[in-house]
């Protein structure tokens, strides 16, 4: 991460990052106006839900980050994002909004794909292949959460992040 800062906290880069999100937001409410009215298969329906989950979550989650990181004057890292995560009962918040954001990522993913592909591979139709997709999925949202959360790793929150929880 602190390689790669070097060149995503570049002002210019970090603009265009900025700007991607929200196009990608504007863009998928756009498609949301006019994929509402031929959602017909249970994928496209949780295509659309997954949509509009991932769109919210990128606007909590950017504006969470920039308040993070200028607001309170917090290194964005690995431990603001687990902070949440490891302290009841912010953590009832937490666990279903950063999982069901992974877990959106890759039903959306299973949406398009389903959409989108046309022919069997290793003998698995595409609403089998988007199925697979999805248990993906789900395993590595648990997998996640197992490595991210104190109850099983042993993450300790430095204290500058106890601002985070009220402490």
């Amino acid at each position: 991460m602190n390689t790669l800062r070097i060149f995503y906290r570049n002002f210019f880069i970090e603009t265009i990052l900025l700007a991607a999100v929200f196009v990608q937001i504007i863009s998928g409410l756009k498609l949301l106006k006019t994929s509402r009215k031929t959602a017909i298969s249970a994928f496209d329906k949780l295509h659309i839900w997954t949509g509009i989950y991932l769109a919210i979550f990128l606007i909590i989650h950017v504006s969470a980050v920039l308040s993070g990181r200028f607001y309170l004057h917090l290194d964005t890292n690995f431990y603001f994002g687990v902070a949440g995560l490891n302290t009841f009962p912010l953590s009832l918040f937490f666990i279903p909004y950063y999982g069901l954001a992974i877990v959106s990522f890759f039903v959306h993913i299973a949406g398009i794909h389903n959409k989108k592909m046309k022919h069997t591979v290793l003998n698995l139709t595409p609403a089998q292949q988007s199925k697979i997709i999805i248990v993906f999925g789900f395993c590595l949202t648990l997998l996640i959460f197992f490595g991210l959360t104190n109850h099983f790793q042993g993450v300790k929150t430095p204290a500058e992040y106890n601002v985070l929880i009220g402490k």
